[in-house]
């Protein structure tokens, strides 16, 4: 398996229960800030196998990302209703609440001057 594939997946695993992600938050933190069709791609093909709380990845815009009303849909609304987060009147969730505040980590450079980094 590739690097940024077992990054991603351990980074879905990680985020707590009644907190979500965006796919480019995902992809941020695990290296790649414009990974994000990558960890939708991975999502899709390993959740079942690596039990990953994919209902916690969203859009950037605080969605989910299957067509209103599909049963993928309805599936993703329980689960994260299961897990404590609630949705606004348009099925938009509130991100300043419930997005997961992880961030990446800032690589310092070592030979730039202290009032640079």
């Amino acid at each position: 398996m590739a690097e940024f594939s077992e990054k991603v997946i351990a980074c879905i695993l990680k985020i707590p229960r009644g907190k979500v992600a965006t796919y480019k938050q995902i992809a941020s933190l695990c290296g790649k800030p414009h990974g994000s069709r990558g960890v939708a791609w991975i999502l899709n093909s390993c959740a079942k196998k690596y039990k990953l709380p994919w209902q916690r990845v969203l859009s950037s815009k605080g969605r989910i990302s299957f067509k209103v009303g599909t049963r993928n849909y309805k599936l993703q609304r329980l689960k994260l209703t299961q897990d404590g987060v609630r949705f606004l009147e348009n099925d938009d969730i509130d991100m300043t609440k419930f997005q997961w505040k992880k961030k990446p980590r800032q690589i310092v450079k070592r030979n730039t001057p202290h009032m640079f980094r």
